[in-house]
């Protein structure tokens, strides 16, 4: 699998504060990659250091496995800011205004405005836009000359929920086509439905990442019955990565401090006399493991 940025060691901090604090990540061709964290993580930085905006203090990266310059800037489409274009002229002169300064042809404006939806709304001034629609354009924009990589950060800020959807959308079905993106978002829901890698950070440090199907996979509790209830909780209290229980009901939910498979869990309690009669395992949500990191880490 071809790597389409590998970053080593990036650290940017402005005085005091560390932005970024010794940050590695390597994205692969064709995945979705969210960068995940709560305002002030280092997000943006980070984005605006890969894409020349910004200096880092120490570290390195490199796209398409080339340090960064003129050629590999052009095969990078990017929204890092409030869309901003002439509100008085339409969206296909607002594109070619973009393609000229991309030094791309026109012939490309009907297939992004076709691909973000507003095709139809193609003469209509950018001042009568909906925000979302104008989000959109932006990414409409970003697309011009058909990208390698897409970076966008925070798209889906701001928006109502059907413009959240339209954004997932739209996200979804360009990197259906090929398209590698990476995605800056504190919207751990978002993330969760749109992203197959995230890496999480905090103040500027990553505390995790790896794929999102791995993070969905852990179970985060399994619920239990047994002709015994009584019995049932003293023996899954002896369990070696036994963590807490809560009743409910008749039944009982139980947490563990590591992985446990439902095979292991139905062997343990029968080796100590008992027989379930009800064994359902509950998954852990993005969210959970989000907040367990940030709890977790100082």
């Amino acid at each position: 699998m071809e790597t389409i940025l590998s970053i080593r060691n990036l650290s940017k901090y402005y005085g005091k504060i560390q932005a970024v604090d010794d940050l590695s990540l390597e994205v692969n061709s064709g995945q979705v990659f969210g960068i995940l964290g709560p305002n002030g993580s280092g997000k943006t930085t980070t984005l605006s250091i890969i894409l020349d905006l910004l200096k880092a203090n120490k570290g390195s990266f490199q796209w398409f496995g080339e340090n960064s310059n003129k050629e590999t800037r052009k095969r990078i489409g990017s929204v890092i800011e409030s869309p901003n274009f002439y509100p008085y002229l339409s969206a296909v002169i607002n594109l070619k205004i973009i393609a000229d300064i991309k030094c791309h042809g026109y012939e490309d404006i009907d297939r992004v405005l076709q691909l973000t939806g507003l095709f139809e709304r193609r003469h209509s001034r950018f001042k009568t836009y909906s925000f979302g629609m104008k989000q959109r354009l932006a990414i409409a924009a970003a697309l011009l000359g058909n990208p390698e990589a897409l970076i966008l950060d925070e798209p889906t800020n701001g928006l109502d929920p059907q413009g959240i959807a339209d954004i997932r959308d739209l996200v979804l079905l360009i990197a259906g086509q090929g398209t590698t993106i990476i995605i800056a978002s504190h919207l751990l829901d978002e993330v969760q439905k749109i992203c197959s890698h995230v890496a999480v950070l905090k103040q500027g440090r990553k505390l995790f990442d790896g794929q999102v199907s791995d993070v969905l996979a852990i179970s985060d509790s399994f619920e239990l019955a047994a002709g015994d209830l009584e019995k049932l909780q003293i023996a899954i209290s002896l369990h070696p990565a036994f963590k807490s229980l809560a009743i409910a009901g008749n039944k009982i939910l139980v947490y563990f401090k590591d992985e446990v498979t439902p095979d292991n869990l139905n062997s343990f309690c029968f080796s100590e006399g008992i027989i379930l009669t009800h064994l359902s395992e509950r998954k852990r949500s993005l969210e959970q493991h989000f907040l367990e990191l940030l709890h977790d880490t100082p």
